[in-house]
């Protein structure tokens, strides 16, 4: 027979995630409590008087009014917590050694995403996703010193990858750059020039690029851990 106990260990990996995200989320945005509270008391209001709004008897009305307002209620608070902690997590990862690395992390199925493919001993450096837009490389770092570095990686994987478009993106705050809030999305953007059934072969020859690298030392930083959190149980953005 199934055993379709629940699992006490997952159930309280998920707890832990929740709280430690909260805990990350009020370090940049004090009055989170506040406004989650306020979030599912207005919304919670709102469909509790939709609910009772229905055709019905009075008791079901009211029931109906409870269990929707909760439901409408916390699914809110849920939504309007994911993009705060999101935008937390961001600005804490400003500044920070492979922050966009961090950042891409948010892509889904599809996408491969490898840190730090090349640096500088400055800590510029670039990562790359790989994915339906083709072979896109991120540099971080110096805007003075990334050009050389995009330019010579560009070439490295030109060479391996001849027919594969190549995308430069530069992740900052200046003009010309793509904030990290927008990183993955303005990725997602790129369009698509490669099909689905071409990035095994695309993704094989890197490999053999990747093959000829030595090791590189991915900078260590304090990059916030709620990203996890915010790609598996808070979706809204």
């Amino acid at each position: 027979m199934a055993n379709n106990a629940p699992n006490p260990a997952t159930d309280m990996n998920r707890r832990q995630q929740f709280v430690e995200s909260y805990r990350l989320t009020k370090k940049t945005d004090r009055f989170i409590g506040l406004i989650l509270l306020a979030t599912f008391l207005i919304s919670g209001a709102l469909g509790f008087v939709l609910f009772v709004l229905l055709p019905g008897t009075g008791a079901i009305e009211l029931a109906l009014g409870i269990v929707g307002g909760l439901m409408i209620g916390l699914l809110t608070t849920l939504i309007v917590f994911g993009r705060r902690a999101q935008k937390s997590a961001f600005a804490q990862m400003e500044g920070q050694p492979g922050a966009a690395a961090s950042a891409l992390r948010l892509l889904r199925r599809g996408w491969k995403v490898d840190a730090v493919v090349g640096f500088t001993k400055q800590q510029d450096m670039v990562h790359r996703v790989v994915g339906p837009p083709g072979i896109v490389l991120i540099g971080e770092g110096n805007p003075n010193r990334l050009p050389k570095l995009m330019a010579s990686e560009r070439r490295k994987h030109e060479r391996v990858a001849a027919d594969t478009p190549v995308h430069e993106v530069i992740a900052g705050n200046e003009e010309g750059q793509v904030p990290l809030r927008k990183l993955v999305r303005h990725v997602q953007k790129l369009g698509r020039g490669v099909k689905p059934a071409e990035l095994t072969d695309v993704l094989n020859r890197i490999k053999a690029l990747d093959a000829q690298r030595s090791t590189i030392p991915i900078p260590k930083g304090p990059v916030p851990t709620s990203m996890k959190g915010n790609r598996g149980n808070m979706k809204g953005r």
